[in-house]
Parts: C-alpha cells; sequence; structure tokens
C-alpha cells in the first residue's frame, strides 16, 4: 500500500496576503475558469443572509448556490461532501464513519471538531439543524428532495448567531405539480439505497410532499457499516395574504465506528481497522424526531410593515455510543466510563417583521432556543476492570446529569438602497448563552456548574453595481462561537467536571469581493481576513475524553475564487478555488499525558506562535469538464477533479495528512418514457486511479490514530423514475 505523502501534492502551498491578492486578480484575467455551480444560471436569487429574496449578485458578502441538479449528479444523495467541493471557502471531509457525521469547516471554522459539525449555523427549511450550544448535524439533510443549498461564508449576517464560519441552509423544492418518484442506487462496498417519494397540490391551497428512504452500506473497512431510514413529510397552505408550511422528519440509523488509523497502520493497510475497534464493538446508535412550522403574513396596506414571519420547531435526538477505552482507564472514580448515552429534547422560536420603506428594507426579530440532555455514562464492560467478562456492553452506571443550553437573542437588520448603484447593508445581533450542569452522580463529586456567555456583534456590508457585468462588495462583522456542552464538560488538569474557566471565542472578519456575469460566464473571487480572540484549542485528549481551553490569537487570511463556463454549446467548465493561511498568532502549552498542570513542564509540550492551525489545509479545488453529447441533449458526460493541500494533524505540526488530487468520471442520462413519465440514469466512478489518501484526520487524537481513509476507487449506478400526474 502507499503510504501517507508527506507533500508531494501540487496543492502544497504557504498562501500570502500577496498571493491571495494575486488570486483574486488573475481570476479576472482567466476568463474560462468562472463560476458557482454546475446548474445555477446568472440569475441565480438567494435568501440566506438577506432581509428577502435577492440575486446572488445583489448581497455584500460571499455566497454560494448548489443547485437540484448538482446535488443528484454528485453521488447518492447521502453526504454532502458529495457536492459541496464547488464551494470555494468550504473544506467538507467524508469520513467514511457513519457514526462521526461529516467533518464541515468553513474558512477554517470547525476544522477541529472531533463529531458532528461545529462553527457553522445549520438550517433544513428554516429549522435550526445547530442546537444552542453551538453543536450541529446534517445527516438528516434529505438531499433528494432539495431544490438548493445555500452556503454564506463568513458572519456577515445579523440573522443568525453563536458561529464564526457562517451558514449551511437546504431549501426543500416547493409543490408545483403532482408527481411520484422512485429511485434505487446500487454502489461499491455493498451501499444500497431505496427512495420513494410523493407531491401533490390539494384543494383549498393545500400542498403536501413526503418521502421515505433506507441507506445500508457494508463499508470498505471492518466495522464501518452502517443502516440509516430517513422519513419526511410537508404540508403547506397558501391564502390569500398568509403561507403556512409544517415539516416534520424521522431519522434511525446504526452505525459501526472502525476509528482512525496511526500513520503506521495507514502505511501498512488503509483498509485496515485498528483492533480496539472489533475488541470494544465501536459503535453508535441514533434516533431524532423533530417538528416544525413556519406561518409567513404579508401585509397589504399602505404602512411600513410588510411582512412577518413566525418560525417555531420541536425535536428529540437519543444517542447512544460504545467507544474504545480500557477498563483499567474506567477504572479512574473520576472518569464517565465507555458508553455516552443521551437523550436530548430541543425547541426554539424565531420571529421577525420585515418593514419596507422607498429606499430602506428593515428585519427586526427575537430568537429563543433551548435544549436539554439527559446525559448518562456506563463502563463498556461486565465484570471488574482487572477481570472483564464482556467487552462492548453497558455495565455500571458512572455518569448521570442535565445538561441544558438556552440562547436568547434580538436583531435588526436593514438594507438601504443610498443611490442608483449602491446599496449597503446594516445589522447587530445581541443575545445571551447560557450553559448550565446539574450533576446527579455524586459518588465521585459534585460536577454541577453554569456558564453565561453575552455578545454583541454588529454587520456591516456595502454593495455597488459598477457596469451590468460586475459587482464589487465590502464586508465587515464581528464573531462570536460559543463553547459547546461537551467542550465544557471536563477539566483540563484530568478531574470531570464543569470547566469554568473556558471563554467564547470572538473573531473580527472582513471580506472584499467582486462578481462578474455576462454572456455564459460567471465569476465571484472574495479576498477575507479573519483575526480570532481567545481561539478555543484543545488542551488534553487522553483516556477516551478530550477537555478544552482557550489558546489566545489566532489569524487567518485567503482568496476565494468560484468560477463556471459555457464554452459552447454542450461545453461547460466549473471550478472553485480556496487558498488559506490558518496559524496560531500566540504560543501557548499543551497536556501530552495526564496528570497536567498546564503552567508546568511536566507532561506539556509547546505549541509556537506560527504553528499551523490543526485540521486546516493551505489549499483546496474542484474542477469540473461536463459535455452534453451530440446523440442526445439530455445526456451529459463529465470529469472531476478534487483536491486539498496537506493537513496539520495536530497542533505541534508534528505529523500531517498528505495533500492529493483525484479523479472522478460521471455519465447521465434521461429518457422521455411518455409525456408524464421520464427515467434517469447517474452513473459514477470516483477516484478512478484508486489512489489511497486521508480523507479526514481526527485532530489531536490521544492515541495518534489521526488518519481515517479516504474511499478506494468505487462505482455508482442510480436509477430514478418519475411520473407527473
Amino acid at each position: 500500500m502507499t503510504p501517507i505523502a508527506h507533500s508531494t501534492s501540487p496543492l502544497h502551498l504557504r498562501p500570502t496576503a500577496v498571493a491571495a491578492l494575486a488570486c483574486l486578480l488573475s481570476g479576472f484575467h482567466a476568463a474560462a475558469l468562472a463560476q458557482t455551480t454546475a446548474d445555477t444560471t446568472l440569475e441565480t436569487v438567494v435568501v440566506t443572509g438577506s432581509t428577502r429574496e435577492r440575486k446572488l449578485t445583489e448581497v455584500p458578502y460571499a455566497i454560494t448556490a448548489v443547485g437540484a441538479e448538482a446535488l443528484r449528479n454528485s453521488g447518492p444523495m447521502v453526504n454532502l461532501s458529495e457536492s459541496l467541493a464547488r464551494v470555494p471557502g468550504l473544506v467538507v471531509a467524508n469520513r467514511n464513519n457513519y457514526a462521526q457525521d461529516l467533518q464541515i469547516s468553513s474558512r477554517g471554522f470547525g476544522a477541529r471538531a472531533g463529531f458532528g459539525v461545529r462553527g457553522l449555523r445549520l438550517y433544513a427549511d428554516g429549522i435550526p439543524a445547530s442546537m444552542p450550544d453551538g453543536q450541529g448535524q446534517v445527516a438528516h439533510f434529505d438531499l433528494a428532495g432539495a431544490e438548493r443549498v445555500e452556503v454564506l461564508r463568513g458572519p456577515f449576517s445579523a440573522l443568525y448567531g453563536n458561529s464564526s464560519g457562517g451558514v449551511i441552509a437546504l431549501f426543500s423544492k416547493p409543490v408545483r405539480e403532482r408527481q411520484f418518484e422512485v429511485g434505487v442506487d446500487a454502489g461499491s462496498f455493498g451501499l444500497r439505497q431505496g427512495r420513494v417519494s410523493v407531491a401533490a397540490p390539494l384543494a383549498d391551497g393545500f400542498d403536501m410532499s413526503a418521502s421515505l428512504s433506507r441507506l445500508s452500506i457494508d463499508g470498505f473497512r471492518p466495522q464501518s457499516g452502517a443502516d440509516r431510514q430517513l422519513a419526511t413529510a410537508r404540508l403547506g397552505w397558501k391564502g390569500d395574504h398568509d403561507r403556512v408550511t409544517v415539516t416534520v422528519s424521522d431519522q434511525n440509523q446504526t452505525a459501526d465506528d472502525p476509528l482512525g488509523l496511526t500513520r503506521a497502520q495507514f502505511a501498512a493497510d488503509p483498509d485496515q481497522t485498528t483492533p480496539e475497534a472489533a475488541q470494544y464493538g465501536t459503535r453508535k446508535v441514533i434516533r431524532q424526531t423533530q417538528a416544525g412550522a413556519n406561518w409567513t403574513h404579508q401585509f397589504t396596506d399602505t404602512g411600513p410593515l410588510s411582512r412577518t414571519q413566525v418560525t417555531g420547531y420541536t425535536g428529540s435526538r437519543g444517542v447512544m455510543q460504545f467507544l474504545a477505552i480500557a477498563p483499567a482507564t474506567q477504572a479512574n472514580v473520576r472518569h464517565g466510563g465507555g458508553l455516552v448515552d443521551f437523550d436530548r429534547q430541543y425547541n426554539g422560536v424565531d420571529a421577525r417583521a420585515l418593514w419596507h420603506w422607498d429606499t430602506l428594507d428593515l428585519t427586526t426579530g427575537v430568537n429563543v432556543e433551548k435544549q436539554t440532555d439527559d446525559r448518562r455514562g456506563y463502563n463498556n464492560y461486565t465484570g471488574t476492570a482487572a477481570a472483564p467478562t464482556a467487552l462492548g456492553v453497558a455495565g455500571t452506571l458512572r455518569r448521570s446529569e442535565t445538561n441544558r443550553a438556552d440562547t436568547r437573542e434580538a436583531y435588526a437588520q436593514a438594507d438601504w438602497a443610498l443611490a442608483t448603484d449602491w446599496q449597503a447593508s446594516l445589522g447587530v445581533r445581541s443575545g445571551r448563552v447560557r450553559m448550565r450542569v446539574n450533576d446527579a452522580y455524586l459518588s465521585n463529586g459534585d460536577d454541577s456548574g453554569a456558564l453565561d456567555y453575552r455578545y454583541t456583534n454588529p454587520v456591516a456590508g456595502l454593495h455597488w453595481r459598477a457596469s451590468s457585468a460586475l459587482t464589487l462588495h465590502a464586508a465587515a462583522s464581528r464573531g462570536h462561537e460559543s463553547p459547546t456542552l461537551g467542550e465544557l464538560a471536563y477539566r483540563p488538569d484530568g478531574n470531570s467536571g464543569f470547566n469554568t474557566d473556558l471563554q467564547a471565542q470572538t473573531s473580527r472578519q472582513v471580506e472584499l469581493g467582486a462578481k462578474w456575469r455576462e454572456g455564459g460566464l460567471a465569476l465571484d473571487a472574495t479576498v477575507f481576513r479573519i483575526d480570532t480572540d481567545q481561539e478555543i484549542g484543545v488542551a488534553t485528549n487522553a483516556g477516551g475524553r478530550s477537555s478544552f481551553r482557550n489558546v489566545g490569537r489566532t489569524e487567518r487570511f485567503g482568496a476565494e475564487l468560484g468560477a463556471g463556463w459555457r464554452v459552447m454549446p454542450g461545453l461547460r467548465a466549473q471550478m472553485a478555488l480556496t487558498l488559506l493561511h490558518a496559524q496560531y498568532a500566540d504560543g501557548f502549552r499543551t497536556c501530552t499525558g495526564i496528570p497536567c498542570t498546564l503552567t508546568a513542564a511536566t507532561n506539556t509540550t509547546t505549541v509556537p506562535a506560527g504553528n499551523r492551525i490543526a485540521g486546516t489545509q493551505p489549499a483546496s479545488a474542484y474542477a469540473e469538464l461536463a459535455w452534453t453529447t451530440p446523440w442526445s441533449p439530455d445526456a451529459e458526460a463529465a470529469v472531476e477533479w478534487r483536491a486539498q493541500g496537506r493537513t496539520a494533524v495536530n497542533d505541534t505540526n508534528t505529523d500531517h495528512a498528505g495533500g492529493y488530487g483525484l479523479f472522478n468520471l460521471r455519465y447521465s442520462h434521461l429518457w422521455r418514457v411518455d409525456e408524464a413519465g421520464s427515467l434517469q440514469l447517474l452513473a459514477r466512478l470516483d477516484n478512478v486511479a484508486g489512489r489511497r489518501v486521508v480523507g479526514s484526520v481526527i485532530v489531536n487524537d490521544g492515541n495518534g490514530r489521526y488518519f481515517e481513509p479516504g474511499a478506494p476507487r468505487s462505482a455508482l449506478v442510480s436509477l430514478r423514475y418519475l411520473r407527473r400526474f
């Protein structure tokens, strides 16, 4: 097997501010490389971050819309990693581990997340998929039913809070006609998926849609299989001045966890699974049900109040996860056990009003969110620590507590037409995040605690329509990111208990951008700089527990280029390029063992200023060339190229995952069965050369198992039958 390349990729770059600006300027001259998504037209309309629907070129921040065709052509529509590689500034790493969700980072924010999505706000049809503490999941996103996914990079809208990296928002297809759809997917490594959906306008202004899917996969590594069922339903009603939408979703998933590999294990055989995964039966069971409702009322009188909107939601999420922690480690009286078991209840309400004057749109609103976790921990063995009788089973209770997080926020954002070609955007969001832990397992001490984080984040943007083809924008904002409940769970000194020393991280972000649209050519280019105070980083990672601390200042700057060009009838090109310089501006000490006192030399090491932020890459890129075949206007063949630079796996930068470039091939064909029916084929061959690369990394893993292998060469065949009535 091919060992991890330390640096053989052409994307092993160290961008500077000059290089970033040069990339931006050269993008304008390289007109053959342009735009954002394969099926985005020059008049793409987006709603994320704006007071109302606007064209993508009219908003003063970097945003990308990925449409339904791109989502469908990118794979089985299971993971956002299939399609969001075409979004500059965003890295979506597929861990090939359904027990841990995707690893998503925007301009470096979220790269350190060990599980779930961190540092971005997530929404599905206006319902948050991020909890009040900042942790989120996207596994319940119904990509097959999506009309588009919008990605806003950076905190450049006051309509969203408690994140540094921006927003990912999914919008479902509107119901326009009666239709029935059935789809099947078959692929390498035992991938099998079936989907069925219906949609129909009903009487008296009502419409409905519903879908059901079932996925199973064996995985290319032992102990990496998964099974997922996802059901969604949507009921809408539209009157003369009102629109009401009710959505319900239910996800049930079981997934084995193959864990990461050490460098030696990956070099020897990237298809192997570390022995501890099988020994402890590492796995996760997830069940999540949520419901939401949105009511919009349009006013018709002559007053300034134009529209009101109220969104409410409630849900429950349960997780049971078996970890690979040795019984001897769990014998520590302060340890919470090797089995995590929690049940979460969450709910929230967002109410906003849109005001309109001749040259001014103003949105004002309030937001309230709450989550309550009944969290328990158990030994992952029976018997004694010295002589366990069984591993990977639920044993003695070791942790019992109630975790709570709630958010109270108020916000306002105004879009003001200063002149014919000038528009300003100003906003502010102020709120409080409260974290509380009530410990009910007191035999090892009382680990209760509470913290409040308060913030006021202003945002400003300026948009100039320089010509019929070119628009320029500038934006500045302050970002806020509170610690999650998981990051507050342990102290860096090795004891359990609430980490009362952990502060929120704040950032100051600015960006300059340009958007060009003319004659089948589209180009988005952005340069940015981000300075962060009190960056949250890993303090210790040992014994199955991670603790966190504030590591001081960090800085990020870089450039993003998204492009698309219709070269000639039947031939189009697309690309995305990201350059990111992300480093620690302050040196700090980190633990290498337990016990550890961060102010002392024992079991610690120094991370010097200038080290790269772990989990980030200096560059990433995507390119695509698609050809509509001459024998059929409904057939398309395409070649894709995905690449990224090497990734630092730890704060000390003593090891890296090598950079890589991968080629994929795809072919799609649509047959008109009759006037009402159609059959669509998608065939993909991913990683054509069969390169063995690291697909994602486990940042600062205490066992040195940093490397999560990317998939080898894999094939997919999808069939979809659509019938309109």
